[in-house]
């Protein structure tokens, strides 16, 4: 017990960087909802996260056991994944954000919880990824270790990362609902009220900046993978800032893969048209 209390610090020292990562990402995933819908869409996504760490859980067990060799391209396909999701974001931004919905799109608006159950699905699956990156990188730590201090480190350092990651995004989506009930118990006056004012004028401005932290999150992560296995990226971009590196890198794939999957997107747009 006292290797597995030291290598779980070691390893969650290692992870941080991913943790950050992955609130900013899982931040911008679950904001946007009804106040009403907020926690119920939390709950939903958290336990998608649970469910995910025990299904990777017990393959990178054995992967690491029997297979160690599979783990980097599943880990760059991840980061693919990643960087696909950030760049599409980007070009969202870039020259769609001002566009209007076609006129059809705006006759049949779009069910609400048609949209709330994809969104969900889409912050499980990036939860997914970012949670291979989490577990790989901890596994990594006590990769020396015999299994019986492996499989309690790794375990625990993949669930404390989704109870922190999660109690924490909770805390941002209801700031407001807590501003109002700071506001309403100090009857609208003194520092109380002051300081309820300000959590609730200060929660847009964190959901909108949410959005751009979570995409660059992304770039960052997928680059990331890529610049610290592909020796030939190492070597190119060994002279530049490694954020800078790791976000171009991240970007440039991400396009690429943009570009490759868009006849894809067009063909199944027009099959579901067809329907």
């Amino acid at each position: 017990m006292d290797d597995v209390a030291v290598m779980s610090k070691t390893s969650a020292k290692q992870t941080a960087g991913v943790l950050g990562d992955d609130l900013a990402v899982n931040a911008d995933k679950a904001a946007g909802f009804p106040p009403s819908r907020e926690l119920p869409v939390l709950w939903a996504i958290t336990k998608g996260s649970f469910l995910n760490k025990l299904i990777l859980l017990p393959i990178a067990f054995l992967l690491s056991a029997f297979a160690p060799w599979a783990i980097v391209p599943i880990l760059m396909l991840g980061g693919l994944y990643l960087a696909y999701e950030g760049a599409e974001k980007v070009l969202e931004w870039l020259f769609h954000r001002h566009d209007e919905a076609p006129e059809e799109e705006r006759a049949i608006p779009e069910d609400p919880r048609t949209a709330e159950k994809a969104k969900v699905r889409s912050a499980i699956v990036t939860d997914f990824i970012l949670s291979i990156e989490i577990i790989i990188i901890a596994l990594g730590t006590v990769s020396e270790q015999p299994l019986s201090v492996q499989i309690p480190v790794v375990t625990l350092v993949a669930f404390l990362a989704t109870v922190g990651v999660y109690g924490i995004v909770a805390l941002i989506v209801r700031m407001d609902d807590m501003g109002l009930a700071l506001i309403h118990r100090s009857h609208g006056e003194g520092f109380g009220a002051k300081l309820g004012s300000f959590l609730v004028a200060l929660l847009p401005r964190i959901i909108r900046s949410l959005s751009l932290i979570g995409t660059l999150a992304m770039l960052l992560v997928a680059g990331g993978i890529f610049l610290h296995h592909v020796p030939q990226l190492h070597e190119w971009f060994h002279a530049w800032p490694g954020l800078l590196a790791e976000l171009v890198i991240g970007l440039v794939l991400g396009l690429g893969v943009v570009v490759v999957a868009w006849p894809f997107q067009k063909l199944s747009e027009r099959l579901r048209r067809g329907h």
